[in-house]
């Protein structure tokens, strides 16, 4: 199953990353790549370094687990597990991609302040206005029960934490100042990570 798991990373990262900015460079000149952006301990510091380290642990939790310094949580090692996660980690990968190419041309990873890109509504993002984090989650999920170690659990969570920061406290003020009334709007009456939950009224 480590194995396995690698290779899922391997593709989500191809996809998900390399696809997906070479298409962005191709389309509009720019890679989409805005990297660990703020000052130093700030929110989009933190979220940044916080976002890479849990992809630091999501690749080395196979990988320690196929070299037998972690194991998988008993709780957690069984076969419909390993398999629900591997199902969960593909649709993860498909969500991500397809959220990505909806996004278009305004398809970032991270934020620069000085940078306006259209508010995008339609497709997936008129029903989730995250779709992408939405699908790492669910990619993140896979991955940690296809190898159920603590390193992986810890980088799922961590995951979940980096993207709450980013959303909260990075990416929706960032969306307010530039879009204002019609992003109030936009918070008012799609759901942050799944349809109707997370309204801002």
């Amino acid at each position: 199953m480590p194995v396995v798991a690698l290779v899922l990373f391997a593709v989500f990262g191809a996809l998900g990353f390399g696809w997906r900015s070479w298409e962005q460079r191709r389309r509009t000149g720019s890679t989409g790549f805005r990297g660990v952006s703020g000052r130093l301990g700030s929110a989009e510091w933190f979220a940044g370094v916080g976002f890479v380290v849990a992809l630091v642990a999501a690749v080395a939790a196979p990988g320690l687990q196929l070299a037998g310094v972690v194991s998988p949580l008993d709780i957690l090692e069984a076969t419909w597990i390993q398999v629900s996660g591997i199902v969960l980690a593909i649709a993860g990968i498909a969500g991500t991609v397809y959220a990505q190419i909806d996004m278009g041309d305004s398809w970032r990873i991270g934020v620069d302040p000085g940078e306006t890109t259209t508010l995008v509504r339609s497709g997936v993002f008129g029903w989730v206005r995250n779709p992408i984090f939405t699908a790492m989650v669910v990619f993140g999920v896979g991955i940690a029960l296809v190898t159920p170690n603590v390193v992986a659990i810890a980088g799922f969570l961590l995951l979940v934490a980096t993207i709450e920061l980013q959303v909260r406290l990075v990416e929706e003020p960032y969306l307010l100042t530039v879009h204002g009334d019609s992003y109030r709007e936009y918070l008012a009456t799609v759901g942050r990570f799944a349809p109707g939950v997370g309204l801002k009224i």
